[in-house]
Parts: C-alpha cells; sequence; structure tokens
C-alpha cells in the first residue's frame, strides 16, 4: 500500500530516458478529437470520461470512437473555477455569471451519457441561489426564483437525475412578496429526506411534504447553514455559522420542527467532522486566524467535543489538547481515536477518560494509521511504529526513525510477515511480529530523486520514483534499475498531473457523509475504503451510476506497467516500461517539447493534446 496514494483517484506517471534501444512505435493515435475550440484545461473524471474545458464551451471524451460524447456550447468559455465534479457521482455542475454566484447560470451534465440533465433557462428559472446534487437519492435540489409567470417567487424544485424530469416544486412564501436580501429566503443547503424535506431559511427552517409541497412545520431557527439526520430520520441536527464564521452553533430539531436542546450548542471554529453515535454526536471543529500571526491571534488548532444527544452538554468534564490540527479521526468501540498533523496520537474514552497512558509523540504528517494484528500502525514523515490500542503502549521497543522525508512509502510483504517502509533513499524491513528493523537496501536513485512507490511483485519487491525503476530481491540483492533522465523542466512543468477531477466537498457535505471516513481500516486501507465507498454508491439508481461503479471496482489496465516522459530519438515522448522486467515494450514519440497530457490508469489510456484544438488518445494496453 502506498501511503501517498489517495482512493478513488487516477494518476498520471510522468518519467524521461536518454535510452534508445528497439521498442514499438505508435506515434499515429488510436482515437482524435477535435474539439472545435482552443483547449484550455483537460479534466480526467472519477467516471472515466475526459472532461475539456475550451474557449466555446465544454466537452466531453470517451474512447471507442472519434466522436465526442457532448459538446455543451451554452454558455461559451467556461472556466475551471465555474466547475464543480460532484464527487463520488457521474456529475459535473457548470455555474456561470452573477455576483458570488447567487444569479448564475447553472447546467447540470452527466458526464457519463453526456446528457445535459437540467438548465436554468429551460426549467425557467431566472435566479439559482442553490444547485445541489444529493446522493444516494440521485437527486437534484434547486433553490432560487421563478421567471415573470410566478412573479419571480422564491422557490425549491426537486428533479430527477435519472430522467433529468422535475419530480415536483413548490414556492417558500408568496408570490410577489419575496425578493431578494428580504423576507424568506434560503440560507444554506436543503435536507432530503424519504418523504420531506427541509429548506433552511433566513425567517427559519420550513419543512414541506414531498410532491405535494404541504407546509408540515415551520419555527424560528434563522440562518442554518447545514443539516443532517440520523439514519432513522427521527433526530436531526443544525449547524449555523457564527461570529463571521469563526464559530458554529449546533442545534437538534425534532420530526415535528421543536427544538430538543434547551439551548444550542457552540463550538469554535467550522465544524468538518461530525458523526452520531448511540451514546452521543462527537463533533471536531478547526479554528484558523486566517493567517494572522499576531500573539494575541486565535490559535490554529483543532477542538474534539462529544455531546450529549439529550441535552447537547459536553460530556468530556476537560476536552483533549491538540494543539494542532486534527489529521486522522475514528470511532472505536471504546471510544475516539485521533491523530494531529503536527504529531501525536491519542485515544478518549466516551466518558472522557484518557485510554492511553500518555499521549503518544510521533513525528510530523502522519501519513499512515491502520489496523494490524499486531495493534495500530502510524507512519509519519519521520518515523513509525506499532502501538497498542487499549492502552498507547509501543510494540516494538523502538520506533522506526528518519530523516524528515519528502517522499515516504510502505506496503505489507505478506510472504516475508514484514513491512516494508520506503523513506529517506532507505527501504526499512520490520518484522510484523517482532518489530526488528533491518535496512533491506540503500536506494541510491539517480537525478536526485527518492523513492516514492514501493509494491510487492511476483519477482521481488519494487521501487519507482519519476523518472527510476528498481527491482530488488527479498533479501534486497538489485535484480535491474531503469532510469530514464528527464526532458527539462519547462517539458516537465507543462504536463498535466492526471488526478481525477474531484472537487473538494464542501464543509458541509465533508461532515454530513463523515460517518463513511471514521472507521480504522486495516492495513491495506485502500481496498476496505474502497469496498465502503462502492457499497455507499451502489445504493443509488442509475445507469450512469453503475458504469461508473463497474469502472471503481476494477483494476487498473497499466497495473503491470510504468509510463515515463523522456527525450526520444525523435523527440519527447513516454516509454512504456514493465514493472516486472524492466524492458522498454513501447515509445509514443509526442514530437513536442512541452507536452500535455494524462494517463487514464484503470482505462489504460494516454489522452495527449495534440494542438490548440485537438486531443489524440492512445490505447495503452495494446
Amino acid at each position: 500500500m502506498k501511503t501517498s496514494r489517495k482512493c478513488y483517484m487516477l494518476y498520471a506517471i510522468l518519467f524521461l530516458t536518454l535510452n534508445t534501444g528497439i521498442a514499438q512505435r505508435a506515434e499515429q493515435p488510436d482515437f482524435r478529437y477535435d474539439t472545435g475550440a482552443k483547449i484550455n484545461d483537460m479534466i480526467l473524471t472519477q467516471g472515466g470520461t475526459m472532461v475539456v474545458a475550451t474557449n466555446n464551451g465544454l466537452v466531453g471524451i470517451k474512447p471507442g470512437s472519434n466522436q465526442l460524447l457532448f459538446n455543451f456550447t451554452e454558455y461559451g468559455r467556461v472556466k475551471p473555477e465555474e466547475l464543480t465534479f460532484v464527487p463520488n457521482a457521474p456529475y459535473v455542475i457548470v455555474a456561470q455569471g452573477g455576483f458570488a454566484n447567487l444569479t448564475a447560470k447553472k447546467s447540470v451534465i452527466d458526464y457519463m451519457s453526456g446528457q445535459v440533465l437540467f438548465n436554468t433557462e429551460s426549467n425557467g428559472w431566472k435566479v439559482a441561489y442553490s444547485c445541489e446534487v444529493k446522493m444516494p437519492q440521485n437527486k437534484l435540489v434547486v433553490t432560487g426564483q421563478r421567471r415573470s409567470d410566478e412573479k419571480y417567487a422564491t422557490a425549491v424544485a426537486v428533479y430527477d437525475l435519472n430522467s433529468g424530469k422535475e419530480d415536483y416544486r413548490f414556492n417558500l412564501g408568496e408570490p410577489g412578496k419575496v425578493s431578494v436580501g428580504a423576507g424568506m429566503q434560503p440560507s444554506g443547503s436543503v435536507l432530503l429526506l424519504k418523504d420531506y424535506l427541509i429548506v433552511p431559511t433566513t425567517k427559519g427552517l420550513l419543512a414541506k411534504k414531498a410532491q405535494t409541497g404541504e407546509t408540515l412545520w415551520q419555527n424560528d431557527m434563522k440562518n442554518i447553514n447545514w443539516m443532517v439526520a440520523d439514519a432513522a430520520e427521527n433526530e436531526i441536527y443544525a449547524f449555523e455559522s457564527v461570529n463571521q464564521g469563526k464559530n458554529t452553533r449546533i442545534h437538534k430539531v425534532g420530526v415535528n420542527g421543536t427544538e430538543l436542546w434547551k439551548d444550542d450548542h457552540k463550538v469554535k471554529g467550522q465544524v468538518v467532522n461530525f458523526e452520531i453515535l448511540p451514546n452521543g454526536i462527537a463533533v471536531v471543529s478547526n479554528q484558523s486566524d486566517g493567517g494572522n500571526n499576531s500573539i494575541f491571534a486565535t490559535k490554529n488548532e483543532s477542538n474534539i467535543a462529544f455531546l450529549s444527544a439529550v441535552n447537547g452538554e459536553d460530556l468530556w468534564d476537560k476536552a483533549p489538547k491538540t494543539k494542532g490540527y486534527v489529521q486522522h479521526f475514528y470511532v472505536m468501540e471504546d471510544g475516539i481515536l485521533f491523530g494531529i498533523y503536527q504529531g501525536g496520537i491519542n485515544k478518549i474514552s466516551f466518558d472522557g477518560e484518557t485510554l492511553f497512558k500518555k499521549p503518544l509523540k510521533t513525528g510530523e504528517n502522519i501519513l499512515t494509521m491502520a489496523h494490524t494484528p499486531q495493534g495500530l500502525i502510524y507512519i509519519t514523515s519521520e518515523d513509525a511504529n506499532i502501538v497498542n490500542l487499549e492502552n498507547g503502549e509501543q510494540v516494538w521497543q523502538k520506533p522506526l526513525k528518519y530523516k524528515r522525508a519528502g517522499a515516504v512509502s510502505s506496503t505489507l510483504d505478506k510472504r516475508n510477515n514484514r513491512y516494508l517502509i520506503s523513506a529517506d533513499e532507505t527501504l526499512y524491513a520490520v518484522d510484523a511480529t517482532s518489530g526488528d528493523v533491518s535496512i533491506l537496501v540503500e536506494t541510491n536513485f539517480e537525478g536526485k530523486e527518492d523513492p516514492s512507490h514501493v509494491e510487492i511483485r511476483d519477482g521481488g519487491i519494487l521501487l519507482t520514483s519519476d523518472q527510476n525503476m528498481q527491482l530488488v530481491d527479498w533479501d534486497g540483492e538489485k535484480q535491474w534499475h531503469e532510469y530514464y533522465r528527464a526532458p527539462g523542466k519547462s517539458a516537465m512543468g507543462a504536463v498535466l498531473a492526471g488526478v481525477a477531477a474531484v472537487a473538494t466537498a464542501t464543509t458541509a457535505v465533508a461532515a454530513a457523509n463523515s460517518s463513511m471516513q471514521n472507521k480504522l481500516a486495516g492495513y491495506d486501507e485502500k481496498s476496505e475504503s474502497d469496498a465502503r465507498l462502492a457499497g455507499a454508491m451502489a445504493a443509488a439508481s442509475g445507469a450512469s451510476v453503475a458504469e461508473m461503479l463497474k469502472r471503481f471496482k476494477a483494476t487498473a489496465a497499466t497495473r503491470n506497467d510504468q509510463f515515463i516522459l523522456t527525450k526520444l530519438d525523435d523527440g519527447v515522448g513516454l516509454v512504456k516500461v514493465n514493472r516486472d522486467t524492466g524492458a522498454k515494450e513501447k515509445e509514443i514519440v509526442l514530437k513536442d517539447k512541452q507536452p500535455e497530457y494524462i494517463v487514464d490508469e484503470i482505462g489504460g489510456l494516454l489522452y495527449y493534446k495534440a494542438d490548440n484544438n485537438s486531443i489524440f488518445a492512445y490505447d495503452l494496453k495494446k
């Protein structure tokens, strides 16, 4: 497992070489796409569709033909900041024009099918305040003002994203008596429940029955930003940002709209993690001074609280000191385990008692926290160890320490029952049972590089970086080493990172869905987190969701190959190198000193910006 690897992301691997040799040439692309206008950005989505922003609009590409999947030109040139890719869903929202996007034109495109499912203009909206995709319901909730036939009433509508058709719509207030800045206006994210929805407004929470729009209840809980309900939808928690966003007030609401807590609970900072538990409410909030370095400025740190579900009071007499930002937060059977970015791990019971004998000191930047049969393994940019989850005591007599490394990666060598940790140009082997540490090999990579990835192959252990690949046997003896010199800083700077374009979720969405993230996984973290995410995605219906899920479960087509950018005999290009043998199997000459490209590792495709208007796609599986 690579500690630096992010779930559900696609990476472009960039490399170089001076080697020549005999290799298959693949200069002629398998697919050609004319976007019809100057290309400004190329974005590889989670679903595998390439979305291209041009001077004329937005283009979608799916290999299989030379035809474009879609060509959205209604808004003209689309800037990257006008795009929101919905995480773990096959949709991109395009928002353009207006102050703070309040009066923006908005469209929702299914980038798997190419359909435009929603458009403010064609759906009768004059002003779109918000446009939110709700999963796993697979619905779109829109708030804003309708056109003159409804006298600009503030309205809420729900659309089915399988068909793009409107399910139902209702007004918040009486038409003609509501205007921007006055009366009842939406103040935050709509909570969509099974039989009704709750709209937060400047006048209070408003509950409306699905389909009919009948008002079920209304209260005076004003200016709520977002809400989350428990699984049974019996209890609702509402979050209100106060003091210009510096603090948050938490309210609890019953199914009939009554406030269940006598007093709301105020936490310092913005809530970034929240989980409803049978015995209380776990909350993490982050404070920030906004970059102010004054000695009087608010501390930059996280706060952890555990609140009573009955009255909202803090169940801990003394909250744990974090002295930094919470980087890892896990709900265990006996309490809450957390790790701090600045270093340190601790565990607190639900009664507020410290379960570790003392806070565990660690290096900065905790890259990995995971279950192992021996206990909790942690790996930071400076050290690694396994600790007893019951009391925090070290399992390894001494933590493995190394210089603060820019690149740290690790994996489990099941064959030899040991952890392999690459850091500071050294591959360490740590016996999984005894904790004994040995140096397996010194990795003297060329080009001033450190290994950024270590993995187990059939024939040994593979270490890679941008320009180096090295395979060693189980005893650390070098089997082969390939180095490809980089084509130069100018060329490398022009290469696009092929990261899936998943827009960062808002604080509300991230916190509301945090229960998927708050379970401590086993050391094979990616497979476990993938399984949980796949299960959540499977709860949604629709052909595009199903197609996206298939890709999500697929094994990377390029799992046995590394693609390296280098200067070939005929110009800058890619070489395809076998991960098991180090053999160069293919060259793709791009004939461009500053190539812009993205590698889709799962689909096994290379996308290359051939000129201002054209994209070539190469099948890397050949």
